[in-house]
């Protein structure tokens, strides 16, 4: 049995359908489905059942032994909203929850393959997994810092596989619940068909209009990661996952623009609430992910601009 936390999720549920291809589908789906919209991201996905988040917990609070052998959990299930600043709930959602599975996988010797994030680096130039380079700037990124800590600290464990990934700028299907959360490709496409116009942020941060850039990843590339991890058996460690080359906003609007063959640019005053807890640039260093012996590669942004368009507009 696998277990997919938040899988009814963005990522989630495209690492269901991951495993589907992989021929798996004893998958248990945990997930908190008080938005009910995500249940169409698991309808073309194949699954063994469905749990709310409680489920789990008080299952791994009372001991209640599960009555399949768990060969690894993909923990994607986190409160994602950097703009969110009550740091209780963030906390609780996303360290003190992943602290219960991990003691559980590391007690169990079972593989924990979890997501981390990009926004542990802060506001900073240099992007390799070390703590001297992490200084993040909203509670969403301190939640995922102090877990990556927590697991430097506690999975020193040979014997049990623990892996953090470190999501860079993640787009693609199934990320329509996320709304101001989803990526700029799919906000992009929305103000295309809605206006013709795709607005982008002025000059900031020392960048000019729409050149603030960032690590895009398409997210089949994360799946495929996750999956090679699990499949290969690939050493405990946090690792970035990104494509190693940061691109700027202007570039993904007018790739957005050329596959729609319509479209302008409105660059728009960049947000005071935003100053100093925005991250202007970001770009993978995927040194660490390569030594593990990753070498798959990544979609190009056009690529996976268009093919996460044609499947938008189909």
């Amino acid at each position: 049995m696998i277990i997919v936390t938040g899988g009814a999720g963005f990522i989630g549920s495209n690492l269901v359908l991951g495993l589907n291809a992989m021929g798996r589908d004893d998958i248990l789906v945990v997930d908190d489905l008080t938005d009910g919209t995500k249940f169409r991201n698991l309808v073309d996905g194949r699954i063994m059942d469905y749990w709310d988040i409680g489920q789990l917990t008080d299952a791994l609070l009372k001991q209640v032994p599960f009555r399949e052998k768990i060969d690894v959990i993909f923990h994607q299930g986190a409160c994602s909203t950097t703009t969110e600043w009550n740091g209780r709930y963030m906390m609780q959602n996303n360290y003190d929850y992943s602290k219960q599975l991990l003691q559980y996988c590391l007690e169990k010797s079972i593989p924990f393959i979890y997501a981390s994030s990009g926004s542990v680096y802060g506001i900073n130039k240099k992007f390799a997994e070390v703590e001297e380079n992490e200084s993040p700037v909203n509670v969403y990124g301190y939640s995922k810092y102090l877990f990556d800590n927590y697991v430097r600290r506690f999975a020193n464990n040979p014997d049990s596989q623990v892996v953090g990934l470190r999501y860079f700028n993640v787009y693609g299907p199934r990320e329509a619940h996320k709304q101001s959360m989803a990526s700029v490709v799919y906000h992009f496409n929305r103000q295309i068909l809605s206006s013709g116009c795709v607005k982008l942020f002025g000059s900031s941060g020392g960048y000019d209009a729409g050149e603030q850039r960032r690590d895009f990843i398409h997210v089949d590339d994360v799946v495929a990661v996750n999956l090679w991890f699990f499949q290969q058996k690939g050493p405990s460690g946090i690792y970035n996952v990104g494509t190693g080359k940061s691109r700027s906003f202007n570039e993904v609007a007018k790739a957005a623009i050329h596959w729609h063959g319509k479209g302008n640019i409105e660059y728009i005053d960049f947000p005071g609430n935003l100053e100093n807890c925005y991250q202007s640039f970001t770009e993978a260093d995927t040194g660490l992910l390569g030594n593990a012996g990753y070498k798959q590669g990544f979609k190009s942004l056009e690529d996976g601009i268009n093919q996460y368009l044609d499947w938008l507009n189909r």
